[in-house]
């Protein structure tokens, strides 16, 4: 019989007991689906942060978690270059293991199951990646960060510091009080995932309503006179386009 290369296996879940039944499971069924768990996190940023020195072939994620939950994590994970197969874990939610089922996403029902455990981990060996769009309809809420891979690693962008983004060419500027930051998102897809957290502005440009301080009237000695938004932490405004300005003053309440 051939034998199987071992995967590379990382653990996620905020409660140790089920870290320690998920590595006892591996165990046991090791002649059938052969692992090597390389290292366990509490929450989503602790497995990228671990992830960043120890590669994986897939991680086992439950989807309820503080800091970060695994719906978001994997799709953090999505935009790896060598992206882990990512396999849920769920003690309840009906509808989510539903919309599992239909997304093509594997999952575990917790108690988790040896049999079913080694059978998610058969489908990891021929894998696809799932789209973010799929994950996205499953994310009980909005994500908490944006992900940019910069030489290889990933860094978190908390959303709440985002100022504004901008479409320029194919990719959208995050850009927060210290820096920018490149995503190859969609202007549009944010848009419509960050509806009350940013409010658009331009064609190419969304803010941050919390960062808002102001408007004020710019250009008039120029041939088209327009409105500025004011952002705390930016020195200068941002020009709102005709179109836009009414739904922005409404938006405002000015």
């Amino acid at each position: 019989m051939e034998s199987v290369q071992p995967l590379r296996v990382v653990i996620v879940d905020d409660e140790a007991p089920a870290r320690a039944r998920l590595r006892d499971l591996l165990g046991d069924i090791a002649q059938e689906q052969p692992t090597a768990v390389v290292g366990v996190a509490a929450n989503g940023v602790e497995a990228l942060r671990l992830l960043e020195s120890e590669p994986a072939d897939v991680v086992l994620a439950d989807i309820r978690m503080p800091v970060m939950d695994g719906v978001e994590l994997a799709r953090h994970l999505g935009r790896l270059e060598n992206a882990p197969a990512v396999i849920f874990t769920t003690a309840y939610d009906e509808y989510a293991v539903q919309a599992f089922e239909l997304s093509a996403v594997d999952y575990l029902l917790k108690p988790v199951r040896a049999q079913r455990l080694a059978d998610a981990l058969a489908k990891v060996r021929r894998h696809q990646p799932l789209p973010d769009a799929a994950l996205a309809a499953l994310a009980p809420g909005a994500r908490q960060h944006f992900s940019v891979n910069e030489r290889g690693r990933i860094l978190l962008v908390p959303v709440a510091e985002v100022l504004f983004l901008r479409a320029e060419l194919k990719y959208v500027t995050a850009r927060t009080a210290e820096r920018e930051y490149l995503l190859d998102e969609s202007l549009v897809q944010l848009e419509q995932e960050f509806a009350g957290r940013f409010l658009r502005i331009h064609r190419n440009c969304l803010v941050a309503r919390a960062a808002v301080v102001g408007v004020e009237r710019a250009g008039e000695h120029e041939e088209e006179p327009h409105w500025d938004i004011l952002l705390a932490g930016l020195a200068a405004g941002l020009p709102v386009s005709r179109r836009q300005w009414p739904t922005v003053k409404q938006a405002l309440g000015l």
